[in-house]
């Protein structure tokens, strides 16, 4: 059996699958071990085989993610077009969709075009800032200079009247 030159090099993971091996070698009951150690029985066979094929080092954690990817949706070609269109125009998600149909006659979801922009972090647009306009008030100077007039319509042929002088308001 391979045995680990220091401790000290491993992870705690690592520190832990090892002293799983090893009280499997001791006991040699993989019911035991699994009850003892609180795993089951297919997650101890899986460190086990690792162990003895790889040594301590088949002991830590290994990525899940696909070695290829062979239905992906976008190629290189439209990974550069919709890039292209959100640097040059700076366009959203919904109108790049959009876009591509038009312009290129690709057809992608919503969430093939956000990967690809997550995937380039190109995923968040610059934020407007929108600014409250403010109305412009003005006063005349001189009294009835500018007169502002409601009128309003209270019965057939009777109309109420009101005029509000810019200056004294």
């Amino acid at each position: 059996m391979l045995r680990p030159m220091s401790n000290d090099l491993l992870t705690a993971e690592q520190r832990q699958r090892l002293t799983w091996i090893r009280l499997h070698e001791r006991v040699r009951v993989a019911g035991l071990v699994c009850r003892r150690c609180g795993i089951t029985r297919p997650t101890l066979r899986k460190w086990l085989r690792r162990y003895q094929t790889q040594g301590v080092a088949g002991l830590q954690s290994q990525s899940r993610r696909p070695h290829r990817s062979p239905r992906q949706r976008a190629g290189p070609q439209e990974v550069a077009l919709i890039l292209d269109l959100r640097r040059s125009r700076k366009l959203g998600i919904k109108r790049l969709r959009n876009e591509l149909m038009r312009l290129h006659q690709i057809r992608f979801s919503l969430a093939t075009i956000h990967k690809v922009l997550r995937r380039h972090s190109a995923s968040r647009l610059a934020q407007r800032r929108w600014r409250r306009r403010v109305p412009q008030r003005y006063s005349r100077p001189i009294p009835g200079d500018q007169v502002q007039m409601d009128v309003c319509k209270i019965a057939p042929g009777l109309y109420h009247y009101v005029a509000v002088d810019d200056c004294t308001r």
